[in-house]
């Protein structure tokens, strides 16, 4: 087997495993009941899966310009996923749809109680 023929094979498992972990962050928000469960499935693993996957097409088509097209990408999602599941979490929050008896710590409480146009 050959270098290029072993980067083939290495590119192909990165795509099944991205795949496979796309595929459990799906089912993970159709299966979970409560929004920080599915926070956690719509986040953690579709971000790995797209870091495989990304990994995968530079090692198949080795190129640099293809590298320099996905490290941005890469970049992109590591940044948005957390801000985004926060800004959901944050929300269930404030309506009223997380279970709060689940929570260890609540540090929001103190501002849940005070408007939000009291400046306090």
């Amino acid at each position: 087997m050959n270098l290029e023929q072993a980067l083939d094979l290495a590119a192909l498992i990165l795509i099944l495993l991205g795949a496979l972990l796309c595929l459990t962050a799906a089912i993970g928000l159709l299966r979970f009941r409560d929004v920080p469960a599915r926070l956690h499935a719509a986040t953690k693993p579709q971000v790995l899966g797209l870091i495989l996957i990304c990994l995968a097409v530079a090692l198949s088509l080795r190129s640099w310009p293809v590298v320099a097209f996905l490290v941005p990408v890469v970049l992109i999602q590591l940044a948005t996923a957390p801000l985004s599941a926060h800004m959901v979490g944050r929300q269930a929050y404030r309506n009223g749809t997380i279970d709060e008896s689940g929570l260890y710590v609540d540090e929001l409480a103190e501002s849940k109680r005070t408007p939000p146009a009291a400046g306090g």
